[in-house]
């Protein structure tokens, strides 16, 4: 289990590190409708994340069950993955010059107008971006071929929903125990993300990228 434990984390760290989510729950609670907005955001936000895995750990159970067939295709759909998530970082960095540096979507500074369960569905639909639906899909297809039982499956599981929602939680659980002290911290950490989204987000994906697609060969 702890092997399944050690293939998820970095998966798990890299969806940490997405801006959106972080930038959307900043702005939800620096918004007149921080009271209960971004608590709204949060839990479509865990509930996306450990439904897109689980669908991916499902969608790896019906791999054909001869070991040798298994490990192929199993390692064919984690290049897959790798290499989608280095085209994705690519193609980022290319565009990084059609918007502003300092200037966030439109879409996205409409965020702060939400209310609960507009929030909620948009946490849901956040899940469904090709980043996530790419780092989703290592994550539960490398469980495929770690033996687990159903428990530590839910463990597993568990633990790379927990770790991936950190950043999105941090924030929400800090303004909930103390609030109104938090903005400045929101503030500068809502301008540090949007100077610089772009250079982390493809650092990040080029890495993580790299990684599913070595840990794919390893399984020919």
């Amino acid at each position: 289990m702890w092997a399944a434990v050690g293939h998820i984390l970095p998966v798990a760290f890299a969806g940490a590190l997405s801006s959106v989510p972080i930038t959307a729950v900043i702005l939800l609670l620096l918004s007149p409708n921080r009271s209960r907005s971004p608590t709204a955001f949060l839990i479509g936000w865990v509930l996306g994340l450990a439904a897109m895995i689980t669908a991916f750990a499902a969608l790896a159970a019906v791999i054909p069950v001869s070991r040798r067939q298994a490990d192929e295709a199993l390692g064919a759909a984690l290049v897959a993955v790798g290499l989608g998530l280095i085209v994705v970082a690519v193609v980022t960095w290319r565009r990084r010059g059609l918007s502003d540096g300092d200037e966030m979507p439109r879409w996205l500074r409409a965020v702060g107008t939400m209310r609960p369960l507009t929030a909620f569905g948009f946490a849901l639909l956040l899940n469904v971006r090709p980043k996530a639906v790419l780092l989703a899909a290592a994550a539960g297809l490398s469980l495929r071929g770690d033996s687990l039982s159903t428990g530590e499956m839910a463990f597993v599981i568990g633990t790379y929903t927990v770790v991936s929602a950190s950043s999105v939680a941090t924030p929400v659980i800090a303004s909930l125990v103390a609030p109104g002290r938090t903005d400045k911290q929101l503030e500068r950490a809502r301008v540090w993300i949007a100077a610089n989204t772009t250079i982390v987000s493809v650092v990040i994906m080029l890495m993580i990228g790299v990684v599913i697609v070595g840990s794919g060969l390893t399984r020919f």
